[in-house]
């Protein structure tokens, strides 16, 4: 088969899966039963696109393919085509979306098991896979905003799956809406665009774009920029993620670790080439990316939530993936997003199976008497001594943690380290002030999340159970339909960093992804130049750096919590005061956005400013046309008496005009 066919697979099989998951169970419903059936084709729908793609990786030639299937429209100079793109970029995208996804589906077949919602769940999965792949391998901007939009409307669907919990509405209303304002943003980039150039093909902005004037390169990024803050949950359009995890876990695995939250930074790196003309944008980008790291950082270490600790993590772990991208470091940001995958996904899973354990805690709980009103499935403080019950789930939770804190080997070692790397050497050499302040930003950073997530490891797994054990009352490990996936996450989290070996090891010649994507080895992905080089003892330094602070955070945060459990948490509220309480109000964002944009500007300016409007020019339209309408009929009406002779009448003068009108040659 051609690459073109197999690329129409990998793209229609999703689409295929969310079609015989959310129609066929319409018309036969015994279907929507047959757990094991939908959650097989669900599944496989993914899995074959992830083997075809695998088979693309190992035989693409290094040019990039495109697949151009049919004219999408055509209207004056513009001609829009639904054409795909095989190239390094594309197909590691496609690797990570096909493979997580993967894994993430089989692990709902046992998530997800007795729920009434299962065949729609697995509709919404497909789907939102299907919106995904075509953004990562869109050749032109308008394919690409279409996966844009899609996996936004999937998103809606899945956060709110338990849509008759009114808080689940709100949290998929949140996303929708906040996303929107991104949305915008890039529609007018993309109408900058084709205004200076005439196309939207990325061949064409990739040849053209950066000669274009630096003033309207640095507006077209910085619309763009805005668009992937929304999707990529970067100030100020983050608020929408951390309540994303009310959907169910998987969603939450799905949208935080492979998909959605990545669109933004693949968007900055597809465009690379045009990004490095805006070098102010640029310092935006960093900048926003190190505030958002910090603060998402401080945020989470006053959450006891399980989920929610993980949430404001992705924004922390994106926040650091826009700061490569504002050095100049794309492909280690995709590195990141790669790494971030692995341990992200298995610590969401991970979560869903704690969870999955303390709901059979609470459920025996209730059948025995006990009143479980106070009692939270999801809080930490609630947990407590896991790891003897579900040994899986303590180990595979173990390794992401210790990955996504930079435990020296692991994989978030190796990409967290680079972005360090780049951001020193980016301000050290090149005399960016800005990167330098990037650096400190991300190394104090790194310190709060080793600190946060061996806090969530240790509340959740050690130390003595903090419910009832009365009675045998025993959480147990989740099937080998969800430790599986888990498994092969917490493995992919030790070892998926060896794609990204560090500059001081043969030179950087073992640097598996900066050969395959950087651009001054043929890949698609561009980067900054910098002024000179840094000594080797320098690099190691940074390294060692690195490897000291997550250590001897880890160690400490093992040791405090060991010792004192919950009682350090309470210290640490005493001592802080209200800066703790300040992290724990989230900055006090939400509370903002509810008093300055919704009862301010939508409620008050909205509603009310325009209400006389609204009565009297919609409303009047509508009613007077309705009122015409009316008045036009009575007057019709009046026609119609009943008495044959006047419509005999009425005959003989339309024949005698018919007449007439011939005789005088109309």
């Amino acid at each position: 088969m051609s690459s073109a066919t197999l690329l129409r697979l990998v793209l229609l099989l999703p689409l295929a899966g969310a079609v015989m998951n959310g129609v066929a169970p319409l018309f036969l419903k015994d279907l929507r039963t047959r757990e094991k059936l939908l959650g097989t084709i669900g599944t496989a729908v993914v899995a074959i696109p992830f083997v075809i793609t695998c088979y693309l990786f190992v035989t693409f030639g290094g040019e990039p393919i495109v697949a151009d299937y049919f004219t999408w429209m055509a209207a004056g100079d513009l001609e829009l085509a639904f054409a795909y793109r095989i190239d390094e970029l594309s197909l590691i995208m496609t690797l990570v979306v096909t493979g997580v996804g993967g894994i993430i589906h089989f692990y709902s077949i046992g998530y997800m098991h007795g729920d009434s919602g299962y065949w729609r769940f697995f509709a919404y999965l497909n789907l939102f896979i299907f919106a995904m792949l075509n953004l990562v391998l869109a050749n032109n901007l308008p394919v690409l905003f279409l996966g844009w939009e899609g996996v936004g409307l999937c998103s809606y669907l899945l956060i709110g799956f338990w849509y008759t919990d009114l808080s689940n509405s709100t949290a998929a209303n949140k996303a929708f809406i906040v996303n929107r304002v991104g949305d915008f943003a890039f529609l007018v980039a993309m109408f900058l665009i084709f205004r200076e150039l005439g196309s939207l093909s990325f061949d064409v902005l990739l040849a053209q774009g950066p000669g274009l004037p630096e003033a309207t390169l640095n507006w077209i990024i910085f619309l763009l920029f805005i668009g992937a803050t929304g999707k990529s949950a970067q100030i100020p359009l983050f608020v929408w993620l951390p309540d994303a995890m009310a959907g169910p876990t998987p969603v939450s695995a799905l949208i935080h670790a492979a998909t959605m939250v990545t669109s933004g930074l693949y968007l900055l790196a597809r465009l690379s080439a045009l990004v490095l003309g805006a070098p102010v944008v640029m310092a935006i980008i960093a900048i926003v990316g190190a505030a958002t790291a910090l603060m998402a950082a401080t945020i989470a270490i006053a959450q006891n939530d399980i989920k929610r600790v993980l949430a404001y993590s992705t924004v922390s772990q994106l926040g650091y993936m826009f700061m490569a991208a504002g050095v100049g470091a794309f492909f280690v940001s995709i590195f990141h997003l790669v790494t971030h995958a692995f341990f992200k996904a298995c610590l969401f899973l991970g979560s869903g199976s704690v969870i999955h354990g303390m709901e059979e805690v609470e459920h025996d709980l209730e059948e025995r008497g006990h009143d479980t009103s106070d009692f939270d499935p999801q809080d930490m403080r609630t947990m407590g001594g896991l790891g003897e019950y579900m040994p899986a789930t303590r180990t595979t939770y173990l390794l992401a943690t210790l990955a996504i804190s930079g435990i020296p080997l692991t994989a978030g070692f190796f990409s967290k380290d680079e972005i360090l790397f780049k951001a020193f050497e980016y301000g050290y050499t090149g005399g960016h002030t800005y990167a330098t302040i990037v650096w400190i930003v991300g190394v104090l950073t790194a310190v709060l999340t080793a600190f946060y997530m061996m806090r969530s490891y240790m509340l959740t797994f050690e130390g003595e159970p903090r419910w009832p054990i009365a009675n045998r009352v025993e959480p147990h490990e989740s099937p080998s339909t969800m430790t599986g996936p888990l498994w092969a996450l917490g493995i992919l989290s030790l070892i998926g960093g060896f794609i990204g070996l560090p500059a001081v090891i043969q030179g950087g010649e073992w640097n598996w992804i900066h050969h395959y994507l950087g651009a001054k080895y043929g890949g698609p992905v561009a980067e900054a130049s910098v002024k000179g080089h840094m000594g080797l003892a320098l690099e190691w330094g940074l390294i060692l750096l690195s490897s000291v602070i997550a250590l001897g955070t880890v160690y400490y945060a093992w040791r405090v919590y060991t010792a004192q459990g919950l009682e350090y948490d309470a210290q640490l509220r005493r001592r802080l005061a209200g800066l703790y309480q300040t992290w724990e109000d989230k900055y006090y964002w939400d509370d903002f956005y509810n008093e300055v944009v919704v009862d301010t500007l939508i409620n008050g300016v909205g509603r009310k400013g325009f209400a006389a409007f609204d009565d009297t020019v919609v409303d009047g339209a509508v009613n007077g046309l309705a009122d015409a309408s009316q008045n036009a009929s009575g007057l019709l009406r009046r026609t119609q008496t009943g008495i044959v002779q006047n419509y005999a009448l009425a005959l003989a003068l339309g024949a005698v005009l018919v007449v007439g009108l011939l005789l005088v040659g109309v």
